[in-house]
């Protein structure tokens, strides 16, 4: 009697394989590109800070809110030529009263954000400070003034933007 080595795997085994792989990428893909869009949001929070910072600095240097459009020159500027952008977005005074709004339309943004907007909103404390109100969250104890609008996604917003 001979006995046989078996070389290799069977088709049931390869069968088997091929199934788990495409369970775990059923799950991944979804989860991959969720990350993703949070990723484009960062980068539109990266560049709205330098805005918050010139919008910060006029309020406390005027008393009152520079006007809407970053480019826009004389009495109510913030100092800069052109609003800042990115691969994913665009980032613009909104309105006179401190809204900065982030709005998603770069070359490269992702399909699921396109035109999509995140607002920051100023606010000012009890004490006359200047706290920032990012997307659907709330400014405890503040009275907000802008008026720059979120329809982004809640599941896409940072921890510190949601409600």
């Amino acid at each position: 009697m001979r006995k046989t080595i078996q070389k290799g795997f069977t088709l049931i085994e390869l069968m088997i394989v091929v199934a788990i792989i495409g369970i775990l990428a059923a799950i991944a893909i979804p989860a991959y590109q969720d990350y993703t869009i949070r990723a484009q949001v960062t980068e539109g929070l990266s560049l709205a800070g330098g805005i918050q910072t010139a919008v910060a600095d006029y309020y406390a240097q005027k008393g009152t809110w520079p006007v809407a459009g970053v480019a826009t020159v004389g009495a109510g500027s913030i100092g800069m030529s052109a609003a800042p952008t990115g691969k994913y977005v665009t980032v613009d005074l909104s309105d006179a009263l401190g809204g900065v709004q982030i709005t998603f339309n770069g070359p490269q943004v992702n399909a699921t954000i396109s035109g999509k907007k995140l607002g920051l909103n100023a606010a000012l404390s009890t004490n006359g400070d200047i706290v920032w109100k990012c997307g659907t969250a709330g400014a405890a104890g503040a009275t907000v003034s802008g008026t720059a609008a979120t329809d982004l996604a809640t599941k896409y917003l940072p921890s510190a933007c949601k409600a």
